[in-house]
């Protein structure tokens, strides 16, 4: 059974030893796709993703090429981007409050503990970067 993927078309505007840049040029289907939240892609008009070049592949600047990238990669990044961050703002403001705190100083609290995990998130952007390989099909 072959995994599932989240998969767009795009051009390709630059090839370098590294790493193959491919722009997407977003289209209404985008708008209807099952995934469009995940990768992002119906809330721009073109994006540009860097894939790893492949030492065997035999294409070039202008060529029409698919990025692939897993769905459960993506299904990963909306834990990280946006169900961990909700419960933890949920359990800080509620902790706050039992503790009587006051509505003020709970807010505070809730937002310091967002920041706090997305500046340890933003730590971890190397390693999360090396999670998430688009590849070309």
């Amino acid at each position: 059974m072959a995994k599932e993927s989240i998969s767009h078309k795009g051009k390709i505007i630059s090839i370098s030893p590294k790493t193959t840049a491919v722009e997407f040029t977003s289209s209404s289907a985008c708008a209807s796709c099952h995934a469009a939240g995940l990768c992002g892609m119906g809330e721009y008009k073109e994006k540009v993703v860097e894939v790893p070049t492949s030492p065997y592949s035999s294409h070039s600047v202008g060529d029409e090429v698919e990025v692939v990238l897993e769905s459960s990669m993506g299904l990963k990044a909306v834990w990280i981007a946006y169900v961990v961050p909700v419960l933890l703002l949920m359990a800080a403001i509620l902790i706050a409050t039992k503790l009587n705190l006051g509505e003020l100083f709970s807010a505070i609290i809730g937002i310091g503990v967002i920041a706090l995990y997305y500046f340890v998130i933003w730590l971890f952007r190397g390693k999360l970067e090396n999670e998430y390989i688009f590849r070309i099909k």
